[in-house]
């Protein structure tokens, strides 16, 4: 197959990892990120003597990251660090209790026997998240929305029919399990694609069962290392990756793709164009009609994220801290019903100077602090920052954390708008559409693009879904379907 002239619009990780596996294969690959740095979402800011991811501070399913560099004939160990985070989190609740959620099996049943009482419904409830990975692994990860099935897809059909696989995962839970505080916990997974537990698909209690099962891991240095090694092995193998180039419109013609404008004027002739931004806003890029970008109601969670440094150590031992609100219920009617900042948000920390000492600067500590958000509810000025950031506090120091505010040496609030602006995300939401449906859950956009030939959907907001070693995934699919189109450039 002769090589094929690809553009790539977006340098985030899934348009990275599209550049790796594609210049590895001999195709001539240029990349247009519009920012000053690669990465997207999953960056880095520098101040106060630490360095703080801005996007994922966990990664899971770590063989997908191995799959990823080995596919590039390299292997990861040689170019990052991988480091479990034991345990996974420390969870607080309004009542005072707390736990340590571990992947470590005597401890953790410890936790699941005095809260629960009995043990057969936490492991009922990871057998069939054992049940879902499987049959995603050899269907959902592997291909595509709309490709024909494969041989390989079969055997994985016998996890089927699954008792307790359809429905809303919340309402599905708590037949497995009683205790409110262990229901709370891992109600919080949904939020891992941006959703509400009360109201997407109990087909992704895969999620609990992947952390529980693979671990959570640190990179030693920062996650974004995993963007700065992706992107040295793209350019190394021949891929044009350049910075401060914003793509304006998709070019096509006779419904086939044909290349990309830049807001320089310029123009690059592609055979096929891979698209790393929000699938909802390619079809304006292109000028197509009707094209317009995904509507509130239909996106998922963003978040505000107050990064500190501080001149102390933090005294919460845990690599990962989650404070719950009073009333979960209520959180989540404001953010997907009201729309708006909750009151009493619950608020999760990561101090990865817990695993990796080198995140804070000496003496002190770094923290990335988060709580959920609607995307684009709010104006996000000054004073809807400054009260969201009170909040987070406030719920901090009921949970039995001390006010770190006078120990700030340098901070940095990102809001939705800071992300939508940044990396042109629709209100900022996080994973695109959120999740709640089975359509919405499993009919993300398909990475061969249904709207011109020759177009393709890599990231978070394509098939398969958000989270970093799905987008890795993205990536792997959308590189083979451009293959197997490549003789048919009409």
């Amino acid at each position: 197959m002769a090589p094929l002239n690809v553009a790539i619009v977006g340098g985030g990780l899934g348009g990275l990892a599209a550049a790796l596996r594609l210049a590895r294969r001999g195709h001539r690959v240029t990349l247009f990120e519009q920012g000053e740095r690669l990465g997207g979402k999953m960056n880095r800011w520098e101040a106060g003597g630490a360095a703080f991811d801005t996007g994922p501070s966990l990664i899971t399913l770590p063989w997908i990251f191995e799959e990823t560099f080995a596919d590039a004939g390299e292997r990861l160990a040689d170019h990052v660090e991988l480091r479990p985070v034991g345990p996974l989190a420390e969870y607080r609740f309004p009542d005072g209790a707390s736990f340590a959620h571990d992947t470590a099996l005597p401890a953790w049943l410890a936790v699941v026997q005095r809260f629960e009482g009995r043990l057969d419904g936490f492991l009922d409830f990871m057998r069939l998240g054992a049940r879902l990975y499987e049959l995603s692994r050899a269907t959902f990860f592997a291909q595509s929305p709309g490709e024909l099935p494969s041989p390989a897809m079969l055997p994985a059909l016998r996890h089927l029919p699954l008792r307790g696989g359809f429905g809303r995962y919340h309402a599905v839970l708590s037949r497995f399990v009683r205790d409110a505080r262990l229901r709370r916990m891992f109600d919080r997974y949904a939020t891992y694609v941006g959703s509400s537990p009360y109201e997407m698909p109990s087909t992704l209690a895969v999620i609990p069962y992947v952390e529980w099962a693979f671990g959570g891991w640190h990179v030693r240095g920062g996650l974004y290392r995993i963007v700065e090694a992706v992107a040295a092995l793209a350019a190394r193998r021949g891929a044009d990756l350049r910075v401060n180039a914003r793509v304006e419109r998709l070019l096509h013609a006779g419904g086939r793709v044909r290349g990309v404008a830049l807001a320089d004027g310029s123009e690059h002739a592609a055979d096929a164009v891979v698209f790393n931004g929000d699938a909802s806003t390619a079809g304006a890029l292109a000028d197509l009609p009707g094209a317009a970008p995904l509507p509130p109601p239909e996106r998922s969670l963003s978040g505000v994220i107050w990064l500190a440094a501080l001149r102390r150590p933090f005294p919460a031992a845990a690599h990962h801290t989650v404070c719950f609100s009073a009333d979960y219920d209520r959180e989540f009617d404001d953010l997907f019903r009201a729309r708006q900042f909750p009151e009493d948000p619950t608020v999760y920390i990561s101090r990865p100077a817990a695993t990796d000492p080198s995140a804070a600067p000496p003496g002190g500590d770094a923290l990335f602090v988060m709580a959920n958000a609607p995307a684009d509810a709010e104006p996000w000025n000054e004073t809807a920052g400054a009260s969201a950031r009170a909040a987070m506090l406030r719920r901090l120091c009921a949970s039995g954390l001390p006010d770190f505010s006078a120990d700030v040496t340098a901070e940095r609030l990102i809001t939705p708008r800071t992300m939508a602006d940044a990396y042109a995300m629709p209100g900022g939401a996080i994973y695109g559409r959120h999740s709640h449906g089975l359509r919405r859950a499993f009919r993300r956009a398909p990475n061969r693009s249904p709207l011109l030939r020759g177009l393709y959907h890599v990231g978070g907001s394509a098939h398969p879904g958000g989270g970093t070693p799905m987008v890795l995934l993205s990536a792997k699919i959308a590189c083979r379907l451009i293959e197997q189109d490549g003789g048919r450039r009409g």
